[in-house]
């Protein structure tokens, strides 16, 4: 089994070398690269691109949340996990619309970072109590509420898509998924394929937000 490839960019160098150290004690993952800010971080993913990046919010010369713009343009199939030392729900709603697919806040416990790691490779997200706090505040937001993501009334969704995104939703993986519904994981991968374009998400991590928005699914 091939092991997750990270890199991480962090400017505080006693927190760099604490991930380091912790990431090296995760049998499955291997770290491949460091960067001090989001431009050092940019240079390294166009030599060997990783799975998972662990990115930190404040930087100098690009911070995170530009990092995260150009990641999704130009290493769309990335996973992102931003950490702050912030619990700010604007901030989260923010780092989430950009495609990013979890928010960690740098005082969680060592098993949380392991178990997010696995979760956005499995599952394309990982939303702890108060990521799921935030998004579900910013929902409530009229400006969040128009923003750029399509209704459910603006489009037609398949009951079979329905259904794929209701388990997705449920962190299922597409192995379950199709093992649960009597299809091929290809078919399973179409339909998620084409929630993704109809519904303008980024990722897993934006459909969840999408159910969330048209009450398809409760947090």
């Amino acid at each position: 089994m091939n092991k997750i490839k990270i890199i991480i960019a962090d400017d505080q160098l006693l927190f760099l070398k604490g991930l380091r150290l912790l990431i090296n004690t995760f049998e499955n993952m291997t770290l491949i690269g460091e960067a001090n800010n989001g431009q050092e971080l940019l240079n390294i993913m166009q030599v060997d691109p990783p799975d998972v990046v662990l990115l930190d919010l404040k930087m100098p010369v690009m911070d995170g949340i530009q990092a995260t713009k150009h990641i999704k343009e130009d290493f769309p199939d990335v996973k992102i996990i931003l950490l702050s030392m912030y619990n700010d729900e604007s901030i989260i709603n923010l780092i989430m619309s950009l495609g990013a697919n979890s928010y960690l806040l740098k005082n969680e416990d060592p098993s949380v970072l392991k178990i997010a790691i696995e979760s956005v490779m499995d599952k394309g997200f990982y939303f702890n109590e108060y990521t799921s706090k935030a998004l579900l505040h910013g929902l409530k937001d009229p400006a969040v509420r128009k923003g750029k993501s399509k209704l459910l009334d603006a489009i037609q969704l398949t009951k079979r898509e329905i259904e794929v995104l209701e388990l997705i939703c449920q962190e299922y993986t597409s192995n379950e998924i199709a093992k649960k519904l009597f299809l091929s994981v290809r078919t399973v991968e179409g339909h998620r394929k084409s929630l993704l374009e109809k519904t303008d998400a980024r990722n897993i991590a934006g459909l969840v937000l999408y159910a969330m928005k048209n009450q398809l699914i409760q947090i």
